[in-house]
């Protein structure tokens, strides 16, 4: 049984950092992706950042130079560093994953079944 375990969200200022860790649990081998997603009351789950087994990322354009996504297949754990953060990055941030066929498939894809709980984060100014 796949398990998502998000940890990390809180309260930051502006400009601050903070690090996001999703502990995966249940998967018969290393070949899935996980992604980040977030959501903000009234508006649609968006994709902030991917990772697919073989390591490749993928960030939107939104946090693209700020936000840095790793994973250590050893602990099982997928982390997200949010650095330089926004008060528009506040939301409720959630892991997901997927198994793929290949390490090298795409993490930009839809069919991500495995969802966490949430972590909430909130930038103020």
């Amino acid at each position: 049984q796949v398990q998502l375990v998000e940890s990390g969200g809180g309260l930051v200022q502006v400009g601050g950092s903070l690090r996001l860790a999703c502990a995966a649990s249940g998967f018969s081998s290393n070949k899935y992706a996980v992604a980040w997603f977030r959501q903000v009351p009234g508006e649609e789950r968006a994709r902030v950042s991917c990772i697919n087994a073989a390591g490749t990322s993928y960030y939107s354009d939104s946090v693209q130079g700020r936000f840095i996504i790793s994973r250590d297949d050893a602990k099982k754990m997928v982390y997200l560093s949010m650095n330089s953060l926004k008060s528009e990055d506040t939301a409720v941030y959630y892991c997901a994953a997927r198994t793929t066929l290949s390490f090298r498939q795409t993490c930009v894809s839809h069919g991500y079944n495995y969802w966490g709980q949430g972590t909430p984060v909130t930038v103020s100014s």
